[in-house]
């Protein structure tokens, strides 16, 4: 029996995917308990639909992804710390504050998750981190510690 998943299946498939499984696991536990559904002509029109819905509603978020990158571009962020006279820091700069940074710069939040230190940042001076908004859209940004 060819089935369309409706969930991530360990071991069987992704979303949206058309698998073969036996006839009883099909109509007696992926059915019945919404992960899947049976793949008839109708049911794989309307999943080619919905691919493409998808797949045009992704190429806007990266196009929106990439806008967000090109207003980085050349950009250094400024972040202020305390600091002792020797130039270190008290504590660190996390990509928290970057994010904070980031959204005062262009009015853009970007989740702290998709920012990466590519050092620890103890001292004060100029840093590079990476920010990962999607598969296709990856960048570095540049920014400064400053003593505040």
């Amino acid at each position: 029996m060819e089935v369309i998943l409706l969930k991530n299946m360990e071991r069987l498939g992704k979303v949206n995917e058309i698998v073969t499984v036996k006839d009883g696991y099909g109509r007696n536990y992926l059915i019945p308990q919404k992960m899947a559904i049976i793949a008839n002509k109708t049911n794989r029109a309307t999943l080619d639909e919905r691919i493409r819905k998808q797949r045009v509603a992704e190429e806007r978020i990266i196009e929106q992804y990439k806008a967000t990158a090109a207003k980085l571009e050349g950009q250094t962020l400024r972040i202020g710390a305390k600091a002792g006279t020797s130039g270190k820091i008290f504590g660190s700069v996390t990509n928290v504050q970057i994010a904070q940074a980031i959204a005062e710069l262009i009015g853009v939040d970007i989740e702290r998750r998709k920012i990466t230190l590519l050092e620890e940042v103890k001292n004060l001076g100029d840093y590079v981190a990476q920010i990962k908004l999607h598969d296709d859209v990856e960048f570095n940004v540049n920014f400064e510690v400053f003593a505040d």
